[in-house]
């Protein structure tokens, strides 16, 4: 059986509805994709809340979340120290979320191509 880790955009698009093929047959998410569709209901205006509320839902209930912990540490270490050499600038949840792969021996699924260019982990490109 597959397993890997999907990052935020491939709950967002799974949680529209999007068909995405290459998926693995088991998927796990990070705590901090949680923590982003948290703050996505947050800061969403009256016409959006509900749509966000069912993403949040959606990823609670379908996917085991893996915590960011001391595991996770050294790979966003060595991840952000291999994107400063090549003149990257990812976000740090971007970085958390690979390490967390990475931690957890997992490839990270995902369909931001920056997300492909980090170094440290399994990145496996998504088409949609």
């Amino acid at each position: 059986m597959s397993r890997g880790l999907l990052d935020t955009s491939v709950v967002i698009s799974l949680a529209r509805g999007e068909k995405l093929s290459g998926l693995p047959e088991e998927g796990a998410i990070s705590t901090l994709t949680l923590c982003g569709l948290h703050h996505g209901v947050l800061v969403a205006d009256d016409e959006q809340r509900a749509g966000r509320l069912a993403m949040l839902a959606l990823a609670e209930r379908r996917f085991q979340p893996l915590p960011v912990d001391q595991d996770v540490a050294p790979h966003f270490g060595r991840i952000m120290a291999d994107a400063r050499r090549r003149r990257l600038k990812p976000g740090t949840a971007d970085a958390l979320i690979a390490a967390t792969a990475a931690a957890n021996e997992l490839p990270l699924y995902t369909l931001d191509s920056g997300l492909a260019k980090l170094g440290g982990a399994e990145i496996v490109l998504m088409d949609r």
